[in-house]
């Protein structure tokens, strides 16, 4: 069997056909074109997308503004605007007790120690 010819043409139908691009997220219909290298859409809406990169980034904002302890997040409900705040100051009691409780505790068995 002669399959030289049958790869070539193979090929040469591959080449003919404009498919010069890369399947990235089928379900979306998203494609990569590696020759200019963007991501495109193939004839589908990009909404879909838009929106989740939307919660993306409103998540994002979120997890920054996290470190002020104040404001209403995305993903929390109504009026809960200072439980950052009081939720960071109970875990700090706590764990400013917890090792001041541990020093003192390796403090007095020193001092028990040494005084014996």
């Amino acid at each position: 069997m002669h399959t030289h010819g049958l790869t070539q043409s193979q090929f040469l139908m591959w080449r003919d056909t404009n498919m010069g691009y890369v399947v990235v997220l089928p379900e979306f219909g998203l494609v990569a074109d590696p020759v200019v290298g963007i991501i495109t859409t193939a004839g589908e809406s990009l909404s879909p997308v838009v929106d989740k990169v939307a919660i993306l980034e409103a998540s994002a904002d979120d997890l920054v503004n996290m470190l002020s302890g104040e404001g209403n997040y995305v993903a929390s409900f109504p009026g809960r605007e200072k439980t950052l705040v009081i939720g960071g100051s109970i875990n700090a009691f706590w764990y400013g007790l917890a090792i001041g409780l541990l020093v003192a505790g390796i403090i007095a068995f020193q001092l028990i120690k040494v005084g014996s």
